[in-house]
């Protein structure tokens, strides 16, 4: 019987849903015997890796799991989790992984709101999650990876490697339409509880091809895993990493020593990594004393990284790109793609133009800087401020069970990201502040960015953040909190002398305050409680 053909009509020859499950599937025949994971002294190529999360899907379906189901993962950076981003959406369930240095309280909020049905843990936080069923007054099924390279306490619960026992999961593993939920990923909650973002198999998939571009990538580079994969699924680069038969290299321990050995160990070829974490290979004792030969590649996002420190890592050897994004898209939408016209500035010249957050990624269909009210365009003077909104297919479906936040957020056919920005007469964008961030003194816009950066380069500054603080003739005024390094001991007047060589008098500090810095659990500074306290002190 012969099949009937429409001629406009997409069939299974010409279109296919895209997904980064496809991305293993592909690898496991391309890059069968090339090395996939390292981690200590175990060590397996693309066709193992294929194998095992083959088996952990059949293992899933076998419990019960399928299309829609979320599970929910807590883990650190260890290659169960790499194998969970794969066999999760082989099955048509969905990932969430959680921070595994949240509160109970927090972590009981989102197995609850993700409507979790599996709960897969790290043997060493099995207690956190006990204390976050406690506090639900419910518990879910829950799997302990007990992992012989950790802590590995005794504790009671299902073993994870009992998946690995099932049948292997058959078929492609991609799902009937490229839209479906592939993950939910919740934000830092920095301003009240945190929001649930979903990732559709599409996202994801370009997100990982657009990521070889923008790195410009050669086949089988050597990874290092040091972005959380709680953390906007360690940026996609668990789904990118199998399209060029990259070996993803893990340890438990990251610190800087262990960072530097392994990268001396695995010939390390890229990493990515926080602002904050480059400034910890920076000041470390055991840096090397000679610039890495070859480079490494790095890419860096999560906050505006301060120049200070990407001219120190340039003189490691740290090829650092900077990366922008969100939750909300994936991780990384925006890149500062390093131009021929830099070579022949100073070094400290380079980290400025660095800091910058540049243009818009591959794959990533626009990003502008746009007059909220207006919708148009800011003009690229460097100075104009707006707010960066974007059009792509790596932003998320919808914040889940939250339209009312949904809706603000795609007002007029934009995703709003609540970041102000201005746009340089290169084009390439640079992130100001975030909009509740700006501080407006005397009718005069102020980035909290730009007064943090002149406050890192100060050599007794570890960390700071400048808030506004009301004032009765300005209305409000810097107020720099500011974390010292151990030893130092510099007066309010020396901080505020220093910003004020280099700043216009405005924007320089009026009131410094010596403390240890509040963070979020992935290590962003809280400046939500600085805004309080700064507000109580006015």
């Amino acid at each position: 019987m012969q099949e009937h053909f429409e001629a406009d009509a997409p069939n299974r020859a010409n279109f296919v849903p895209l997904s980064p499950v496809a991305h293993l599937n592909r690898a496991a025949r391309v890059h069968a015997k090339r090395p996939a994971v390292v981690y200590g002294q175990r060590r397996y190529d693309y066709a193992a890796l294929a194998d095992r999360v083959r088996r952990i899907a059949g293992g899933l379906a076998a419990r019960g799991i399928g299309k829609g189901d979320t599970v929910s993962v807590i883990s650190p950076n260890i290659p169960e989790l790499f194998e969970l981003h794969y066999a999760v959406p082989m099955v048509g369930a969905v990932l969430n992984t959680i921070n595994f240095r949240l509160e109970a309280e927090t972590v009981a909020y989102i197995l609850g709101h993700a409507d979790t049905k599996l709960v897969i843990a790290d043997s060493t936080l099995a207690p956190l999650v006990q204390a976050a069923f406690d506090l639900m007054g419910d518990t879910r099924p829950l799997m302990l990876i007990r992992d012989a390279q950790g802590p590995n306490p005794e504790v009671e619960g299902d073993d994870f490697d009992a998946l690995l026992d099932a049948p292997a999961f058959e078929g492609s593993g991609l799902p009937d339409d490229e839209w479906q939920a592939l993950a939910l990923n919740y934000t830092s909650g920095t301003s009240g509880r945190p929001k649930g973002v979903i990732y559709h198999h599409r996202g994801a998939a370009l997100m990982a091809m657009g990521t070889v571009n923008a790195w410009q990538m050669p086949h089988y580079p050597s990874y290092m895993s040091i972005v959380p994969m709680f953390h906007c699924n360690g940026w996609c680069h668990p789904w990118m990493l199998p399209l060029v038969g990259g070996k993803m290299v893990f340890s438990r321990n990251l610190s800087p020593a262990q960072v530097f050995k392994a990268i001396a160990a695995e010939n390390i070829t890229h990493f990515g990594a926080a602002p904050i974490i480059l400034q910890m290979l920076a000041e470390s004792p055991e840096a090397p004393s000679t610039p890495y030969d070859p480079r490494i590649r790095v890419m860096t996002a999560g906050a505006p990284p301060p120049p200070a420190i990407l001219e120190k890592t340039g003189a490691m050897g740290l090829d650092v790109m900077q990366v922008y994004g969100l939750t909300e898209t994936y991780g990384h939408i925006s890149q500062c793609l390093w131009q021929d016209d830099w070579n022949d500035l100073t070094p400290s010249e380079q980290a400025e133009l660095q800091a910058h957050q540049g243009v818009a990624f591959p794959m990533v269909e626009n990003v502008s800087v746009l007059d909220r009210n207006t919708g148009a365009s800011v003009p690229m003077d460097g100075e104009t401020q707006g707010e960066v909104a974007i059009r792509a297919n790596t932003v998320m479906k919808h914040y889940y069970k939250d339209d009312e936040a949904s809706a603000e957020a795609f007002k007029g056919g934009w995703f709003w990201s609540g970041d102000a920005a201005v746009v340089h007469p290169n084009g390439y964008m640079q992130i100001r502040d975030r909009l509740k961030d700006v501080i407006i003194s005397g009718g005069e816009n102020i980035s909290s960015v730009e007064v943090e950066a002149i406050l890192y380069r100060h050599p007794d500054v570890q960390a700071a953040a400048v808030v506004a603080k009301p004032d009765p003739k300005w209305g409000e005024v810097p107020c720099a909190y500011v974390e010292l390094r151990d030893g130092a001991a510099p007066s309010a007047d020396d901080i505020i002398s220093f910003c004020r060589s280099h700043l216009a008098g405005f924007k320089t500090p009026k009131a410094v305050v010596f403390e240890t810095l509040p963070k979020t659990a992935t290590g962003k500074i809280k400046k939500y409680e600085l805004r309080k306290k700064a507000g109580r002190e006015g």
